[in-house]
C-alpha cells in the first residue's frame, strides 16, 4: 500500500557535483523518501528556512573550498542554529576520518565517505530519521506533560485574596520556566486569622515542583487545626524529610504566619527562608529576622514561634529569594538593601501597589529576564 507523500521521510540533499545529487536521488526516491536538493550553502539555508525535513545529507567540500571541509564545517554551524534537533549525515569524498570526528564534534549525527555504500548509506538515514522521530515523540509526550503540570499548579494558587478586617494583602508568583518551586498561599483560617505562607525548593522544573505540591498538600492539612506556627513547622519537616529521604541534598525553604487582626499581631516561623521586610509609617525598616533551619533535614528539629506587633500604616513583605537575587546585565543581584529602599520609598502605597512596585522594579532592572521562580507577599496594616 503506498503512504501519503506526507508521510514518506524528507530528506534535503546538498552537494556542488551534479552527478552525486542525481545518483542519491535514483536512490532515495526508490526508497520511498521525498527529496530536495541544494547545490550549495546558500541554497541549503534556503530550503530550511522555507520547510521542515526529516535529515540533511550534505556533503563537507564545495566549490570554494575543495580540500579542508571549511565551508561545510561553517554550514554545519549555520544549521545547527536553525534546527539542532535535525539529524545531519555529513560526506566527504576525501576519506578523511579526522574530518568527519570534528563535524561530529561540531554536531553532525553520523557520516559517510564516497563512493558510499548504498546499504550503509540507508541504514545510516533510516537510524536518524528514526531517532528524530522518537525525539519528536517524546518531546511532544513530555510538553504536553509539563503544560498540564503547569495549568495544575497555577490552579492551585489563591484566586484572589480574602477581605480581612484591618489589612490589605496582595501577592504575585512568576514562575522561571512552566513549573515553579516557589509555594505562596493566603489561607483563612476564621474570622479572625489568616494564614501567610511563602516556600522554595532548592532546585527548578517538574521535581521541585513536585516537592513543593508535597507541601502544599500538608500545609492545607494541617492549617485548619489552628496548631502554633512551630508545631506546624515542625510537623511538615517530618513529612518533607520522610519524603525526600537522607542523603537526597535537598531542602525547602519556608515562612509560615498567621495574622490575628483582633491583637494586630503576626505569629511566625522561619525555617530558613529569606528575612521579611518590615517597614514603619515613618519608614524604620527592619528584617524580621529570628528563624530556624531549612526543612527537610533534620527530621526532629524543634521549631519555635515568634510574634510581630503591627503598627497602623505598616508595610510586611515575604519574599523568596528570586526578588532579591535576580540579576542585571552586568551580574549584578538587586538584593536587599535595594529592595529595602524600594519599600521605603513607596511605603504609604497599599498592599496591591506596592506589590506591582517591586514586580515592576525587578523586570525593569533584570531585563525581564527571570532566571529563578519570584515570590512575594504584601501586607499592609490599614
Amino acid at each position: 500500500m503506498l503512504r501519503p507523500e506526507s508521510s514518506l521521510p524528507r530528506t534535503l540533499i546538498a552537494d556542488d557535483q551534479p552527478d552525486v545529487l542525481e545518483a542519491l536521488q535514483l536512490l532515495l526516491k526508490r526508497e520511498g523518501y521525498q527529496i530536495e536538493t541544494a547545490n550549495s550553502p546558500k541554497a541549503v539555508l534556503e530550503r530550511l528556512h522555507n520547510r521542515e525535513f526529516d535529515v540533511l545529507l550534505m556533503d563537507l567540500n564545495y566549490a570554494l573550498d575543495t580540500t579542508s571541509g571549511q565551508e561545510g564545517l561553517d554550514l554545519l554551524a549555520r544549521v545547527q542554529k536553525l534546527d539542532r534537533t535535525l539529524p545531519v549525515v555529513v560526506m566527504t569524498a576525501w576519506g578523511s576520518i579526522k574530518l568527519a570526528v570534528e563535524a561530529m564534534q561540531r554536531g553532525a549525527a553520523d557520516f559517510v565517505e564516497k563512493p558510499w555504500d548504498n546499504s550503509k548509506l540507508l541504514a545510516t538515514l533510516r537510524a536518524q530519521i528514526e531517532s528524530r522521530n522518537e525525539r519528536r515523540n517524546g518531546a511532544a509526550h513530555e510538553s504536553g506533560e509539563i503544560a498540564e503540570a503547569s495549568l495544575t499548579q497555577r490552579g492551585l494558587l489563591p484566586r484572589e485574596m480574602p477581605l480581612f478586617p484591618g489589612y490589605g494583602i496582595s501577592a504575585a508568583w512568576r514562575p522561571a520556566g512552566a513549573v515553579s518551586g516557589d509555594y505562596l498561599d493566603v489561607l483563612r483560617l476564621d474570622a479572625n486569622h489568616l494564614a501567610l505562607c511563602v516556600a522554595d525548593v532548592i532546585g527548578k522544573g517538574v521535581p521541585a515542583a513536585l516537592l513543593m505540591s508535597n507541601v502544599q498538600a500538608a500545609v492545607h492539612a494541617l492549617a485548619g487545626e489552628m496548631l502554633s506556627t512551630g508545631d506546624l513547622c515542625g510537623r511538615i519537616n517530618r513529612i518533607v524529610a520522610g519524603n525526600m529521604g537522607s542523603g537526597s541534598g535537598k531542602f525547602i525553604t519556608f515562612f509560615y504566619g498567621v495574622l490575628d487582626s483582633e491583637r494586630r499581631r503576626l505569629s511566625y516561623t522561619n525555617a530558613g527562608h529569606c528575612e521579611p521586610i518590615l517597614v514603619r509609617s515613618n519608614g524604620d525598616c527592619m528584617r524580621v529576622n529570628h528563624g530556624g533551619v531549612v526543612l527537610g533535614v533534620f527530621p526532629d528539629w524543634p521549631y519555635v514561634e515568634h510574634h510581630l506587633n503591627f503598627e497602623l500604616g505598616d508595610r510586611l513583605a515575604i519574599f523568596s529569594d528570586g526578588i532579591t537575587e535576580i540579576c542585571n546585565a552586568n551580574d549584578e543581584e538587586f538584593g536587599e538593601d535595594r529592595l529595602m529602599e524600594l519599600l521605603r520609598t513607596n511605603r504609604t502605597l497599599d498592599a496591591e501597589a506596592m506589590q506591582k512596585r517591586v514586580m515592576a522594579a525587578i523586570a525593569e532592572f533584570s531585563g525581564g529576564q527571570f532566571h529563578d521562580d519570584a515570590s512575594l507577599i504584601v501586607t499592609a496594616v490599614e
